[in-house]
């Protein structure tokens, strides 16, 4: 089974805001919408230099970093965007390094998360007997590609493996923290893909996720490292160096994003397994084919 492919979304991450506040991004605005979940963060619709419109969203507010991402209402923003006909998502975020192969403003398209969240909604399913969801791949294999396409051919610094470690915030990880999710597998840290990619699949979206690392998470760097620095970013994790490539790697997102969704607008249909996720509900007769009768409360 293959599906006509309808549209194509991004969920902006830290400093997403920034680039609407500034225009880089333009688009017409279409405002919240409203789920049974809640509200969702404002929707935006993007066209770029002739390549096909695309769907933005901001979770964590649009003209400041209002919600930070502990109290994202992720149900919302997945299910407003499946609500307006999108089917593939990517989903940005900027997360601090565990492993110190990596350098802080480089891209890394991951596969594979790791879930150390307590506390928040993770699935639309709550109550009912379904949802038991394959997460090999976690993320889908053709939006994967698409994206480091896209880097590739804009000479992006980048690595094509990692796995996300998502952790409840909003407080910062300690040192300890850090050392166990090395030991676990863990390379990259961040508190925003999770439930996110989740629920995406729960609803047979496509969802990828591009990474930019901001900082080195807490006691990766050596002891001769920069000590606390109230008032700054990260209170000294990273410096001003690094600042100024993570601001770099940010700016360079509209244009590969743009590049994504012009390489999935030239193919005609999503051939990977996404959208049979929930094929065995079906054949049993568990669900109708209208998914939001899956998730009416």
């Amino acid at each position: 089974m293959s599906e006509k492919i309808d549209r194509f979304a991004v969920i902006g991450g830290s400093q997403a805001y920034t680039l609407l506040q500034k225009g880089a991004l333009g688009g017409r605005r279409i405002g919240p919408r409203n789920t049974p979940f809640g509200w969702s963060q404002p929707v935006f619709e993007i066209e770029r230099g002739g390549a096909p419109p695309f769907y933005f969203l901001s979770r964590h507010g649009e003209d400041k970093y209002a919600v930070t991402a502990s109290f994202v209402n992720y149900r919302a923003n997945i299910y407003a965007l499946r609500d307006i006909g999108v089917t593939q998502v990517v989903s940005w975020s900027g997360p601090g390094a565990i492993s110190a192969g990596y350098a802080v403003g480089e891209f890394v398209v991951i596969d594979d998360v790791i879930d150390e969240t307590r506390s928040r909604p993770s699935t639309f399913f709550e109550g009912k007997g379904i949802g038991f969801v394959r997460q090999s791949p976690t993320f889908c294999p053709r939006l994967r590609r698409a994206i480091i396409a896209a880097l590739e051919a804009m000479k992006c610094e980048h690595s094509t493996r990692g796995t996300y470690v998502c952790t409840e915030g909003p407080r910062l990880e300690t040192a300890a923290e850090i050392r166990k999710f090395k030991i676990i597998g863990g390379d990259l840290v961040g508190m925003t893909l999770v439930p996110e990619v989740f629920l995406a699949k729960e609803l047979e979206m496509c969802c990828a996720a591009i990474c930019y690392v901001t900082n080195y998470a807490e006691g990766v760097r050596s002891a001769g490292g920069a000590g606390f620095q109230p008032g700054r970013l990260f209170e000294g994790l990273a410096s001003d160096e690094e600042m100024r490539k993570v601001d770099e790697a940010v700016a360079l997102l509209p244009e590969i994003i743009s590049r994504i969704s012009a390489s999935l607008a030239e193919s005609a249909a999503r051939d990977c397994a996404c959208p049979r996720l929930m094929e065995r509900y079906r054949k049993r007769g568990d669900i109708p084919d209208d998914w939001k009768e899956w998730v009416r409360k």
